[in-house]
């Protein structure tokens, strides 16, 4: 009988046309597990890789590479011994999981402060192309290689794909940072770029006891979807043209004063003078979205100073940050429009043409479907 082989989509480098190829689907080790993906995100930071902002081979990363992180799947085959998911829920072959899709080793300094998402060993499995077995560690690849000690929870059936593909990396992401930041009942948030990160976060934010949700965007079809996940007032670019105007009306929403934390989720160093002008005192600047190196901005160091601002990076997530976005959905599911976050779908074959169409900026979401 011939070896069953999945189809991922290769990626060689920036301006690079991304090649279908096929693996052998491997036997899961004891521990791990093999998933069927059934729809996979291009997040952010797909796309930086793939604009070449951020260097994949400086980072150690040789090619191929399978680009994607934020997805779900069913399980495939699951290792004798692997009878429970990180909750203490049974699994079984066929059911539905979300996983946080990066493994911190336990022993670095970081781990053992117990802030995993700090690991430097997290994604080491990367450091190998995907000619190399288990092949399947991308998204974008019909398989999925779930390695051991990974955080797993089974999905409930009532939610669907749509709504839970950006639980393992967009919205844990903004459920612990946003923890981070201290984020308190009656406090004002304002959200730097409505995409994926930034429409999640009016939500996390809302349901934490947010008093205002400011949230920052040009184009209206995401302004339009962050109000429907908890937006009170929205700022359009396109008639706030400059920052010191987005600065000011900032000012005058919080009665002078300034908000009491920003979120940096567009994903560029253009927007951070502005919004660490747009704190108050005591307030809290929370950057995610720029993870491209040797991409800098001019900083005023008075502003953190006679501010008494604290700045706070967040790099993935913890595993109960995970599970509580999983939670929140569930109770949530017809509160907010999880499934709408998505705006686009493609197969597997046409990834190249996915990807130009979030680079074009005109989506919150796009996804390949399997």
């Amino acid at each position: 009988m011939a070896a069953l082989t999945g189809r991922v989509a290769a990626f060689f480098g920036p301006g690079k046309r991304m090649e279908i190829r096929e693996y052998p689907v491997p036997d899961p080790e004891p521990g791990a597990i093999v998933l069927r993906t059934t729809l996979a995100n291009i997040c952010g930071s797909d796309l930086h890789q793939w604009r070449g902002e951020f260097d994949v081979e400086k980072f150690g990363r040789p090619y191929p590479q399978i680009l994607g992180h934020e997805m779900t799947g069913r399980i495939f085959r699951l290792r004798a011994g692997v009878t429970h998911d990180s909750a203490g829920e049974p699994l079984r072959e066929g059911d539905r999981v979300v996983f946080r899709y990066f493994y911190p080793c336990g022993s670095c300094r970081a781990c053992l402060k117990r802030v995993a998402r700090a690991c430097p060993n997290a994604r080491t499995y990367l450091k190998k192309s995907c000619d190399h077995p288990p092949h399947f560690y991308g998204a974008f690849g019909e398989y999925y290689y779930v390695r051991p000690r990974a955080a797993v929870f089974r999905v409930p059936e009532a939610l669907t794909d749509e709504m839970i593909a950006g639980v393992n990396c967009a919205l844990a992401q903004v459920v612990g940072g946003l923890q981070l930041a201290g984020l308190r009942v009656g406090e004002s948030l304002v959200v730097q770029g409505a995409g994926g990160l930034g429409v999640y976060a009016c939500a996390v934010a809302k349901e934490m006891g947010a008093g205002l949700v400011i949230a920052i965007d040009g184009i209206p079809e995401r302004l339009a979807l962050a109000k429907g996940f908890g937006a009170d007032v929205l700022l359009d670019l396109r008639e706030l043209r400059t920052p010191e105007e987005r600065v000011e009306r900032v000012r005058a929403l919080t009665g002078g004063w300034g908000a009491d934390v920003v979120a940096e989720l567009a994903g560029h160093p253009r927007v951070c003078p502005e919004g660490l002008r747009m704190l108050g005192r005591t307030g809290r600047y929370l950057e995610i979205g720029n993870i491209n190196p040797g991409l800098t901005f001019d900083l005023d160091p008075s502003l953190l100073i006679f501010g008494n601002v604290t700045v706070h990076g967040m790099v993935y997530y913890e595993a109960e940050h995970l599970a509580q976005a999983l939670h929140l959905i569930a109770r949530t599911q017809t509160k907010y429009p999880w499934a709408r976050v998505l705006s686009h779908k493609f197969p597997l074959a046409q990834i190249n043409e996915a990807f130009q169409t979030a680079d074009q900026g005109q989506v919150t979401r796009a996804a390949i479907t399997f």
